[in-house]
């Protein structure tokens, strides 16, 4: 008898670890909410204050109303009603998603601003400047426990009452200021010469990778899509300008047929 109870009590245990395994995101479940929410543009839908302290919005819809008019009279809005605001740095913690929206709400610089790369002596900044450069906020969605099987797309439903990442709402207001070649680019998904970053990832998405070089004194930063065997896009920028797109079609025995550059 003894015995079976305490098989009993093992088999209840394991069981309840079980359940409680169900409620971890996976390692490809963090990414791929990475992925979803990294550089995404959101239509903001109520006052976002700047603030030292990250701003908690519950999962179930509901934050501190109070606390958040109090930090925007303290240091100032870091998005009004109408504005579009871009994530730019996602944390997962065990019962948050953590989004910094514009940069975060210190110094108004980007997260990895102060990041730099480069070869032996020389270094240089990744951030080469762009369109979020006035500061921002951190906004927590909180979950009062573990996350649970989520997906990006989740999250955003949550945190529909103050950000509207739909693509016509968050890209609608800022499209419509565009030249219109730059429009024509968009819509066609090319990258093209004279597009900003913003503009090259609302046309064609995040590269797969990214190079930078020096030469002749000027600083180059390819962005890299498409992996061989196939057609490769090298889209180069000077600054924060498109200056040249190569299309190649690379094979895996290291054949590459270039395309003529786009006009």
């Amino acid at each position: 008898m003894a015995r079976f109870s305490a098989l009993l009590m093992a088999v209840l245990l394991a069981t309840a670890s079980l359940r409680a395994d169900t409620k971890k995101l996976t390692d490809d479940q963090k990414i791929e909410i990475i992925r979803g929410l990294m550089a995404e543009y959101a239509k903001v839908k109520v006052l976002l204050p700047r603030s030292k302290k990250i701003l908690e919005v519950s999962s179930d819809g509901a934050w501190d109303k109070a606390k958040w008019a109090e930090a925007a009279k303290e240091r100032g809005p870091a998005g009004r009603v109408g504005d579009i605001i871009q994530v730019t740095h996602v944390d997962i913690d065990k019962d948050r998603i953590v989004l910094e929206l514009n940069g975060g709400g210190g110094s108004g610089r980007k997260w990895y601003d102060h990041i730099q790369v480069g070869m032996g002596n020389a270094t240089n900044p990744i951030s080469q400047g762009g369109t979020n450069a006035s500061g921002g906020t951190v906004v927590a969605l909180t979950f009062g426990g573990p996350i649970g099987q989520v997906s990006s797309a989740d999250i955003k439903k949550l945190l529909l009452p103050i950000l509207d990442f739909d693509k016509e709402s968050a890209n609608e207001n800022y499209f419509e200021t565009l030249p219109e070649p730059i429009k024509e680019a968009i819509k066609a998904k090319k990258a093209t010469v004279g597009m900003n970053r913003d503009q090259v990832m609302l046309a064609i998405g995040r590269p797969v990778s990214k190079n930078r070089e020096t030469k002749e004194g000027a600083e180059y930063e390819d962005w890299i899509y498409g992996e061989p065997p196939g057609r490769v896009t090298f889209v180069t920028f000077v600054k924060d300008k498109v200056v040249t797109v190569k299309e190649t079609y690379a094979g895996l025995g290291g054949s590459i047929a270039t395309t003529p550059e786009q006009p």
